[in-house]
């Protein structure tokens, strides 16, 4: 049994210093952060499920993901509706399944978030590398210059960066709307199936590596959504969460459908999937290839692809951040990370984990690795979060919901089996870096059970959610 305890000075004190700037964001701003955290993906990383899956392997993997996040997405508005706090998923979670679950889920987010970033980085540097800027031969720079850069803008005020990013993802919409009138012409149905079947049980032209090829390929499927579950980590932070957070929540995710789609269907429909397959690059890349050569509109979408993976850089800081100043906050992680400056920012909560995924990204220099790390930390907390929402509709039937999920626990319990199918699938594409991942997930479990339960802040706003569900059971 975990044990809550009043901070030192007392707990009025304690807040005070760990608190965010309230009101700076509306429904429309949300549903921005919303494809903000993903919109990178549609530039960079999804291709490369192409050569774990070829196109079918990809295209079966997309949708799957596509159903399990928005069934998932439309389970999160219901709950972000009903416990709007910066902690979200560990808030969820803590509510549902008790404190282990909330750390739990909590931790699997922050590794998802530190992590990510990583990867978007080494993809800025292939972007940067691909327009001869700097003469740069090495990303390491350009990922140092990029979190200095988009950490200090952070630190500046949470108004400031989500209107900033606000501004760099319709830079980068604006990029893929261009690309698709640019592809259009050029697209062929034969090129999305120019990979060589290798052998496998089922491989055919439509599935090169067979039924094991969809499996890997779910992983770059989640790529096309990752970190859109993170907008209602602004609920302390959003004008009126119980109506802004599910109507910016799900306008994001059916734009990202939409938009993942296209690209799914035209870039190797007009590079060919094999091309794809390997490319830091692919939205220009496909552009030079089906124009054969370069072109102004491949250049435009070159830079402009910068803005797109940028905006997710940028705003994935912003999600790790939060949930990483919820879990201090509360107790579970060191109290000093969730301070907060004159600006109500936390600076801590922003430098550390972008010093780690600096120096993950400098360190690997490989997308692909970093991306099946995040997914690990993704996909586990989806397990937790779908769960949640179910217990919570079992547990407590008569609890006040601004908003409720279109089909209830059906709808949710979806995308539970589909998030665990995909945990599985981490370790189906890079055993190693899964299994890397889920001893770090789970050292940081050890950590709570024999350190941070003891010293839980009974004040903070997900505890206090989670004492006045006892209360009233009691009271029952």
């Amino acid at each position: 049994m975990e044990t809550a305890h009043q901070p030192l000075g007392g707990e009025d004190e304690y807040l005070n210093h760990r608190r965010l700037k309230r009101g700076a964001a509306g429904w429309i701003l949300l549903a921005g952060l919303g494809v903000a955290y993903v919109i990178s993906g549609d530039f960079a990383g999804w291709n490369l499920g192409l050569a774990q899956g070829g196109w079918g392997g990809l295209l079966i993997a997309f949708v799957l993901m596509a159903v399990m996040y928005t069934c998932m997405v439309f389970g999160l508005a219901e709950l972000s509706s009903t416990l709007p706090t910066a902690g979200a998923g560990y808030a969820f979670a803590r509510r549902a399944l008790g404190p282990l679950g909330g750390y739990a889920t909590g931790m699997a987010v922050l590794i998802e978030y530190a992590v990510a970033p990583a990867a978007i980085a080494t993809f800025i540097g292939g972007y940067v590398e691909a327009l001869g800027l700097f003469g740069l031969t090495n990303s390491w720079p350009i990922c140092l210059v990029t979190y200095v850069i988009f950490i200090g803008i952070h630190l500046r005020g949470v108004g400031e960066a989500l209107k900033i990013m606000f501004a760099i993802t319709a830079v980068a919409t604006v990029a893929l709307i261009a690309a698709v009138v640019g592809l259009l012409p050029k697209f062929d149905a034969g090129r999305l199936f120019d990979i060589v079947p290798d052998g496998s049980a089922g491989s055919s032209a439509f599935l090169p590596m067979g039924i094991s090829g969809v499996l890997a390929a779910l992983v770059y499927g989640i790529w096309f959504f990752l970190a859109v579950e993170g907008v209602p980590l602004a609920a302390e932070e959003t004008s009126n969460p119980t109506r802004d957070m599910p109507r910016g929540i799900i306008v994001a995710v059916i734009i990202l459908v939409v938009f993942g789609a296209l690209m799914l269907v035209l870039v190797p429909g007009a590079a060919g999937s094999q091309a794809m397959s390997t490319s830091d690059n692919p939205l220009p890349e496909a552009l030079r290839i089906a124009y054969g050569g370069n072109t102004f509109l491949a250049d435009f979408i070159n830079y402009a692809g910068l803005a797109g993976l940028v905006a997710s850089f940028f705003s994935i800081i912003y999600a790790y951040s939060r949930q990483l100043f919820a879990l201090s906050r509360a107790g579970y992680l060191p109290r000093w990370l969730s301070l907060t400056g004159a600006r109500r920012t936390p600076y801590w909560a922003l430098i550390v984990p972008g010093t780690v995924g600096f120096l993950l990204a400098a360190i690997t220099q490989d997308g692909a690795l970093l991306i099946n790390i995040a997914v690990f930390g993704a996909t586990v907390s989806y397990v937790l979060l779908n769960l949640s929402h179910i217990v919570l509709r079992k547990k407590e039937p008569g609890l006040e919901r601004g908003y409720r999920t279109p089909g209830g626990i059906v709808t949710t319990s979806i995308a539970l089996v589909l998030s665990a199918v995909a945990v599985v699938a981490t370790f189906v594409v890079d055993v190693f870096a899964a299994s890397i991942t889920a001893a770090i997930f789970a050292a940081a479990l050890l950590y709570y059970w024999l350190y941070s339960r003891h010293r839980i802040v009974a004040g903070a706003p997900e505890e206090e959610f989670a004492q006045l569900a006892m209360a009233e059971a009691e009271l029952k």
